[in-house]
């Protein structure tokens, strides 16, 4: 099969190439890949990390080509998004029942290709805060693909929902847009205490998020692409009237159960309008290189996603 093999020396540390197909385990489905998003830390980290020639990529929209021989998850033919931690920049992927999930007919798969990682993540970190109804929620740094399906998804779920990103005047209408009832810069920079956060930055971020956590709230953290370490000022975790019961809770996508209803749940959302994906770059995997340095430079807000011709 054709796939995107990491390669120290082509530019970006990528080249198209073959690698041998997938042989799935009886509990996997074989999947027909038509387009795949790539994700910060799979650029960041993940291209560092692998040895030559490794076919990397979580997320995948595709077609199902072979069903699982036990039987599981959806019949050949089907629609799908999948999430697995590698596998998803190649034509063919092999992926566990329990992380695929149906899609409709017709829907784009570049839109769908957004849902595994940055709609998931941000459906169950909004889960761990409980119910949002009537609730205040800090979404930091809501301009990328989580943070945007975060903003959309605590709106339709009843929260006044605040927003960061480093420019809110360029990026304010954005995510007013999608949902967000304030937009601001600094998590300080908040009109009052809230009830939940999720906080995809870390670092300095994640500290000044705490500090605006009201009582029994809590605060998911989720990301961590500032690159720097949370450094609490002395007294940050003290409690006090207003300041009781607050919990600070660590996130692994891969680590939550029942994922495939939540795909073709979000699949199914995206593919009826009312969940933007978010895309704001999208090319043929020909165009990998272009995607990588975008995502490298910090100019591309979203999720870039490439197509499989």
């Amino acid at each position: 099969m054709r796939a995107l093999l990491v390669d120290r020396d082509a530019p970006a540390g990528l080249r198209l190439g073959t690698a041998p197909d997938p042989e799935p385990a009886p509990h996997q489905a074989l999947v027909r890949v038509t387009a795949t998003s790539l994700n910060p830390g799979e650029i960041t980290f993940g291209l560092a990390a692998a040895p030559q020639g490794a076919v990397l990529g979580w997320d995948a929209a595709g077609i199902v080509e072979r069903a699982a021989a036990d039987g599981s998850g959806p019949a050949a033919g089907t629609p799908v998004v999948t999430l697995m931690p590698d596998g998803a920049w190649a034509e063919l992927r092999a992926v566990d029942t329990d992380l695929v999930g149906p899609a409709p007919t017709g829907a784009d798969p570049a839109a769908l290709a957004t849902v595994p990682v940055a709609g998931a993540s941000a459906l169950r970190a909004l889960h761990r805060l409980g119910p949002l109804l009537g609730r205040a929620v800090l979404i930091t740094g809501a301009t990328g693909g989580v943070g945007r399906y975060a903003v959309q998804l605590a709106r339709a779920a009843g929260a006044h929902v605040v927003a960061t990103t480093g420019d809110p005047a360029a990026n304010g209408p954005l995510l007013r847009g999608l949902g967000a009832h304030e937009v601001v810069r600094r998590p300080a920079d908040t009109a009052g205490p809230v009830d939940g956060v999720i906080d995809l930055l870390g670092g300095p971020h994640l500290v000044e998020a705490w500090e605006r956590l009201a009582e029994s709230g809590t605060l998911v953290a989720v990301g961590h692409s500032d690159g720097r370490g949370e450094d609490f000022p002395y007294g940050a975790l003290f409690g006090h009237e207003g300041r009781h019961d607050r919990s600070l809770a660590t996130f692994f996508l891969l680590s939550c159960t029942g994922l495939a209803r939540d795909l073709g749940w979000l699949a199914g959302r995206v593919a009826a309008g009312d969940l933007d994906p978010g895309v704001t770059w999208r090319g043929d995997w020909s165009r990998a290189a272009e995607a990588v340095d975008a995502l490298r430079s910090g100019r591309l807000h979203g999720k870039a996603v490439l197509t499989l011709s």
